[in-house]
């Protein structure tokens, strides 16, 4: 599954130090190890918005087209 992101996704990542570990976790989603990050479907599950784990703080919001995860958010998840 490919992974693609929004450009205030990449600033966000950028100012808050996260490039690495979200690379990481983008690598793991890329090779099928959807468990390693927590990927879940968001309830309600009818508005297909999916979320998978950076680290234990913060959060990606997504959602799946075909065969691509599309990130529009990160939340800081304290």
């Amino acid at each position: 599954m490919k992974v693609v992101e929004h450009e205030r996704v990449i600033k966000y990542l950028d100012s808050r130090g996260l490039n690495d570990q979200y690379r990481k976790v983008k690598q793991l989603i890329s090779g099928g190890l959807f468990r390693s990050v927590k990927l879940k479907k968001r309830k309600p599950t009818s508005a297909n918005i999916w979320y998978f784990r950076i680290n234990r703080q913060y959060r990606a919001f997504c959602t799946k087209k075909d065969d691509v995860l599309i990130v529009f958010e990160i939340d800081d998840h304290q």
